[in-house]
């Protein structure tokens, strides 16, 4: 399987019914960085990053907050909204690529924070980690394995973008999303899903300083590679590839077309890459919810944080059949048909 032709191998489209999502909730940080602050820092024209990149602005993590932080944030919230006590949660999973550090796990850091009795602990899957996570929740919901699954989405790239490199460091921001997993009727849940995963595109996005390959030597931190770096062309052919492969999988799988589903919440990566998948399917503009400009593309919180400001605009009712997509470093992707 290659990284410049996706269509050729994916795995079969999976069904996962019975589970519904009892509250959502989300966080970014307070300090916005406009596309003026960073012409001042880098020397790139605002206007160019949003003609490239479709962000106004994005918010950072303070000095103080870490990774942990937002994931609480949008947790207590997600719990509020559901109604749900701490003592409920059977299972906690939290999908992140920037933990506060290697170990112990985020997962358990929030554990204890929010005062759970459950089994915790994170899932790498960069941009796609809120749709493993999604996944694997849903799965312990329906096999009966848990109850209530509290899935927590979060990421802080401001530090771990290169602060020099005006095509990365403009269009990533810091935020966190959660979910509430819970049984649902017969006629809710995952209706098609598409998981998977693609190695040998693993040298076009990622971070390869600071792990067990490159400790943090002075001479890997001097080369810079502790920072993220990214083969944009090759990524962003990859990403309209994926998403819109994906999208009409768990489509056909379904039976219905695109104009059968009531909203679709892709991946927050760049606006070129939504749009451009938008014009291939022929799916018009008011059909799907951004909110890219204001926060950037945020990892693994970008789909959990835009589903949740579409459920606080009325986007979202009851029956409604929802497409969330998610794709990122590894290669990997998860696009999913969500019944309502």
């Amino acid at each position: 399987m290659t990284h410049d032709n996706p269509a050729r191998r994916r795995p079969p489209c999976r069904q996962l019914m019975g589970v519904q999502i009892l509250g959502t909730g989300s966080y970014v940080p307070d300090l916005v960085v406009t596309n003026e602050d960073l012409m001042h820092h880098l020397g790139c024209d605002p206007e160019w990053i949003v003609k490239q990149m479709g962000v106004h602005e994005r918010r950072h993590a303070r000095p103080h907050q870490a990774t942990s932080d937002l994931c609480f944030e949008a947790a207590v919230r997600c719990l509020k909204r559901a109604e749900v006590g701490p003592e409920e949660i059977d299972m906690l999973v939290v999908a992140t690529i920037t933990p506060d550090m290697s170990f112990p796990s985020v997962g358990c850091l929030l554990q204890d924070r929010l005062g759970l009795n459950c089994f915790a602990f994170d899932l790498s899957a960069a941009c796609a980690g809120f749709m493993y996570a999604l996944v694997v929740g849903a799965s312990h919901v329906v096999s009966g394995a848990a109850d209530k699954v509290l899935i927590v989405a979060g990421d802080c790239m401001s530090r771990v973008a290169n602060p020099k490199d005006v095509k990365t460091y403009p269009i990533l921001g810091d935020g966190a999303g959660a979910v509430l997993l819970g049984r649902g009727r017969p006629d809710q849940g995952l209706v098609n899903y598409s998981l998977g995963s693609d190695g040998s595109g693993a040298n076009l996005l990622g971070r390869r300083g600071g792990g067990s390959r490159l400790p943090p030597t002075p001479e890997v931190l001097a080369e810079g590679l502790h920072f993220l770096h990214m083969n944009g062309k090759a990524v962003f052919s990859w990403a309209v590839a994926i998403l819109c492969d994906t999208i009409q999988d768990v489509l056909a799988a379904s039976g219905i077309g695109p104009g059968d589903v009531d909203l679709y919440v892709p991946h927050q990566a760049n606006i070129r890459i939504i749009n451009a998948a938008l014009d291939v399917l022929g799916i018009g503009r008011g059909m799907v919810f951004t909110n890219i400009a204001r926060y950037g593309n945020t990892s693994a919180a970008s789909v959990p944080l835009a589903l949740d400001e579409a459920i606080a605009d009325d986007r979202v009712r009851p029956g409604d059949r929802i497409v969330m997509s998610g794709f990122g470093a590894g290669l990997t992707w998860g696009t999913a048909l969500f019944a309502w």
